[in-house]
């Protein structure tokens, strides 16, 4: 789930056609927008690499907690969608279609459906981007980032579960008799050797699987048929331990058993970047809580989701709109009172980033006295983006052919 995936590989593929792990130097985008910003948009940097994929998690937070957004934050997302049906991270002129120039990408557009098909009334557009998602549907059964690219865990997990919002059955959407089930299996690790239990983001250039932490937790609410909400479910007494995976949900069962060993130590998951592997990664983290609570071990993410509520301010108001929804939505899955979270109402600051809410649902006197508003709420959002999206793509490998043939790929 989350805001890893939109920044990093964007601007690597816009301003240079090259990808690789060394290219982030500064893995921060700027500050100060581009372009004006729209009064309907959540956060406040600029939202080249990842408007829609912050509106779309905000939205859907707020959905999950009862908030009914503003229309005019709904309007702003459901105007980003393409003809073709596709979304871009973002268009700063809407009232220009979408040509060939515009790099559309599955996350964006599968997040985007999540975001509609949760709030209703928007069965034209999410009917529309569905089917653009199967028209560039890989023949392994997955996606890549780019129509066109290697099938990866993130897309192909995030498309499964835009698919399942709108009352698709994954495994029935097939391509060379392949479904998205499938694509995810071949990117299991085996229980033997390093990674046990691990999804890879993509094989490298020969074939190889590397375990991690970031497709792990796609790859398990993916193969759980959910989507970035994940969902809250009654523990299970089945045991977490890795298995010979011969279906979807055995293999979500073993990243979720890899996730419980690699919170073991410190109860949070550490950076992939280059030159920060020894800082933690929040984004990750929350991504992990949710993944084992969505597959039934909530309670074996509790630790984490400890260290989250102690940990997650500064971070939190870097990071602004998504990583406030990525909270939410970890914290709802693992039964976490999103209104008194470390002492913050993670709700009230998701909510202070973007436009005024139509409605809120009332809080009890005893969470809004516990919860310490956090006026500095509508911080960099961007840095979020930047921070986690790295895991997928820096320590995933192959990723240079993830950008090839660009010009091939780019769809209106």
């Amino acid at each position: 789930m989350n805001v890893r995936r939109s920044a990093a590989v964007l601007a690597a593929i816009a301003v240079t056609g090259v990808a690789s792990p060394a290219v982030a130097a500064d893995p921060s985008p700027s500050a100060s927008p581009s372009v004006a910003l729209p009064s309907g948009l959540y956060g406040t940097t600029d939202p080249q690499y990842d408007g829609v994929w912050r509106q779309s998690l905000a939205l859907l937070a707020q959905k999950t907690v009862g908030v009914k957004p503003a229309a005019e934050a709904v309007d702003w997302l459901a105007g980003q969608q393409c003809a073709s049906g596709a979304f871009a991270p973002f268009r700063a002129d809407t009232a220009k279609a979408c040509d060939a120039k515009l790099l559309v990408d599955s996350n964006s557009t599968a997040a985007a459906v999540q975001a509609l098909a949760a709030l209703g009334g928007h069965e034209a557009e999410t009917g529309k981007a569905v089917g653009w998602l199967k028209s560039v549907q890989n023949k392994d059964g997955g996606w890549g980032y780019a129509p066109g690219g290697p099938s990866d865990t993130n897309s192909t997990s995030a498309v499964i579960g835009a698919l399942t919002a709108t009352g698709e059955k994954p495994a029935d959407v097939v391509k060379g008799g392949k479904s998205p089930y499938d694509a995810l299996l071949k990117l299991a690790l085996p229980c033997d050797g390093d990674g046990a239990g691990a999804f890879a983001y993509q094989p490298d250039k020969k074939g190889r699987l590397a375990a991690n932490e970031d497709a792990t937790a796609a790859g398990v609410v993916g193969a759980l048929g959910k989507g970035l909400a994940g969902e809250s479910v009654k523990p299970t007494d089945a045991p977490v331990t890795c298995e010979d995976a011969n279906d979807p949900e055995q293999a979500a069962n073993n990243g979720a058993a890899h996730l419980v060993q690699a919170l073991a130590k410190d109860a949070h998951l550490t950076s992939a970047l280059p030159g920060s592997e020894d800082q933690p990664d929040y984004g990750n983290t929350a991504d992990a809580v949710l993944a084992l609570a969505t597959a039934g071990h909530g309670e074996k993410a509790a630790d984490a989701m400890r260290w989250l509520e102690a940990n997650f301010q500064k971070w939190a108001r870097q990071g602004g709109p998504a990583a406030y929804a990525e909270l939410i939505l970890a914290a709802h899955a693992e039964s976490s009172d999103v209104r008194d979270f470390g002492g913050q109402d993670l709700v009230k600051l998701l909510n202070a980033t973007g436009p005024t809410p139509a409605s809120v649902p009332a809080v009890s006197a005893a969470t809004s006295d516990g919860a310490k508003s956090d006026e500095s709420s509508r911080g960099d959002d961007g840095l979020n983006v930047w921070w986690v999206v790295g895991v997928g793509l820096v320590a995933g490998i192959g990723i240079g052919i993830l950008i090839s043939g660009r010009n091939r790929r780019r769809q209106p």
